[in-house]
């Protein structure tokens, strides 16, 4: 799955016109929506970001409730440091893309090639467009924050079957501390139970993520587990401070309560 990195092409769109709309004017009139159906921001301004990755239907608002929280400054941020789970491709440790543009309906963005070089200089890490090309958990953050953002980098991280200290040491390397650097994590919580069983795993999950505690959280609580556990002990570390913004299930959305998804946005400033 190796590649050699600093290619000047752009990874394309997988869900366009399944997850969000195809047609840039819809997409951006659905994200602009979605911002707008909330409380004004609170300060402080979060460090970090947790955010649910289904499509916009099912997800979409429950996002936002953490996206809404930049507009205030979104200025401030140059860069994003993007991480979610590998939904279509088995591999070790984390793959960040060869391609030097992402792009979606609404654009092209540049990846940050300065922080990708740090991070292929780190155990695990790889430049690998083929873990990137049909992964979502991604792609779907990207409208939201080209929408908010006036102009920014982005380090899209695709987590495999990687360490916590792979995924930890990689956060660590990283200038997520500048006030101009913004860290997302994406990940869904329980999957496919009957709504009351989702429920009381989402609860517990939770609790575990505002007490910035990732001992229990695996693939039963959250799909991205791995990126999770480690943003909870990096926020850990850096003394902040978790806020629950929106929690809600498929159930709740766009879904019948047989089977259904568990989405939750979280902040930490």
């Amino acid at each position: 799955m190796d590649e050699t990195p600093r290619n000047p092409g752009s990874l394309g769109t997988a869900v366009a016109g399944l997850f969000y709309p195809r047609q840039p004017a819809e997409l951006r009139r659905q994200v602009e929506s979605l911002l707008a159906g909330g409380p004004p921001p609170a300060d402080p301004p979060p460090r970090a970001l947790m955010v649910p990755h289904a499509g916009y239907p099912y997800s979409g608002a429950v996002a936002a409730a953490a996206y809404r929280l930049l507009q205030p400054g979104a200025r401030r941020i140059r860069r994003v440091v993007l991480l979610g789970p590998s939904h279509r491709v088995l591999f070790d440790g984390l793959a960040v893309p060869a391609s030097d543009y992402v792009t979606t309906p609404l654009g092209s963005i540049p990846v940050d090639t300065a922080l990708r070089e740090r991070a292929l200089g780190l155990p695990g890490v790889k430049a690998a467009d083929v873990a990137h090309q049909h992964e979502h958990s991604l792609e779907v953050q990207l409208p939201f924050l080209q929408v908010l953002l006036p102009g920014f980098t982005v380090l899209p991280i695709v987590v495999g079957e990687a360490t916590d200290r792979e995924v930890f040491a990689l956060l660590e390397s990283l200038p997520l501390e500048e006030p101009d650097t913004l860290l997302v994590v994406s990940t869904d919580l329980s999957h496919y139970h009957d709504y009351d069983t989702a429920q009381g795993l989402d609860r517990e999950s939770l609790d575990e993520i505002l007490a910035l505690s990732p001992q229990v959280l695996d693939g039963e609580h959250a799909c991205g587990f791995r990126p999770l556990r480690a943003l909870l002990l990096w926020a850990r570390g850096q003394g902040l401070t978790p806020r629950l913004l929106d929690a809600r299930n498929s159930g709740d959305t766009a879904g019948d309560r047989h089977r259904v998804v568990g989405y939750a946005a979280v902040s930490f400033a």
